[in-house]
């Protein structure tokens, strides 16, 4: 953690929404006049599509599995050292894993491929991540520890699987066989690498349906925002007004001493709300920090 440069971490699994909240955050940054150098996990994996393709074959053909969620396929030792070097000197080394091939065509490449990797600019307020492992910890390398505001974007495991597989399935042409056949084959990633990261996030919003998804694999369509609830756990966070939290997000109430429940079309006003201060208060910090610095120097 560092209070010169301070690192904002969304993570979730695939399908967990963590897009979606980026946005509310990018709503924060301009409402504060913050700037920020935006990280996407994806551009730690290990390996391009063709060579996740090939690693996948191999990996069957030798009866064991590799997937995005664990070590094999990411790159966690310049994940973490990205994060060490901004909190420390504000720089570090940045690329892009282009998806499409509208994000590839400017490059010049062809989509599932990275950037070179080159300098972030200089003059940031914030390191803003959003992807798999922004909490992860392994024997090698610990990047939870480097953040300074960890938040968990965690829909009940049902929903998680349903908005999977309806993505996979809609807007990138896979079969439902295939995807679930994927969800299964991650399973050990899944439990060893991403779900550990919620116990040590400081705020997780978890979407919980108030309608059937009892059978995940043959859901039509994802449940809206308005047909669930959102489980906010609030963890080492001080001075949490709940009071106010109540009074200004109607149908909100308390599930724990620790927990707020909030209707999910109320899911935006209650992260405005929550994390405005907060990062309000990693600036002022910043600030601070700046200044005593510039003093001593002075000395």
């Amino acid at each position: 953690m560092s209070s010169r440069n301070p690192i904002i971490a969304i993570t979730g699994s695939s399908g967990a929404g963590t897009s979606t909240t980026t946005a509310a955050f990018e709503h924060i940054f301009r409402t504060l006049g913050i700037s920020s150098v935006n990280v996407e996990g994806d551009s730690f994996h290990r390996f391009s599509r063709p060579e996740m393709d090939l690693e996948k074959r191999k990996a069957k053909e030798s009866h064991t599995n590799i997937s995005y969620f664990g070590d094999l396929a990411n790159d966690f030792d310049a994940l973490s050292k990205l994060f060490k070097d901004y909190g420390e000197t504000g720089k570090g080394q940045i690329r892009r894993y282009l998806h499409t091939f509208d994000e590839a065509v400017p490059y010049n490449q062809m989509p599932g491929t990275f950037t070179p990797w080159e300098e972030l600019g200089e003059g940031t307020d914030l390191l803003y991540y959003e992807g798999l492992h922004g909490g992860v910890v392994t024997a090698n390398n610990d990047v939870a520890k480097h953040v300074d505001l960890l938040i968990g974007m965690v829909p009940i495991v049902n929903l998680e699987w349903i908005q999977k597989i309806i993505r996979d399935t809609k807007t990138r042409g896979h079969s439902r066989e295939a995807v679930t056949a994927s969800i299964v084959k991650s399973m050990d990633d899944y439990i060893s690498f991403i779900t550990p990261q919620f116990s040590r996030t400081h705020i997780n919003f978890q979407r919980v349906p108030t309608v059937d998804t009892s059978n995940p694999f043959s859901a039509k369509d994802i449940p809206s925002l308005d047909e669930s609830f959102v489980v906010i756990r609030f963890r080492e966070v001080k001075n949490v007004d709940f009071q106010y939290y109540l009074r200004m997000i109607d149908g909100s109430f308390m599930s724990r001493v620790s927990t707020l429940v909030v209707p999910g079309g109320k899911m935006g006003l209650a992260m405005e709300l929550i994390l405005t201060p907060l990062i309000r208060d990693l600036i002022e910090r910043k600030t601070q920090a700046n200044k005593q610095l510039d003093w001593m120097s002075d000395l």
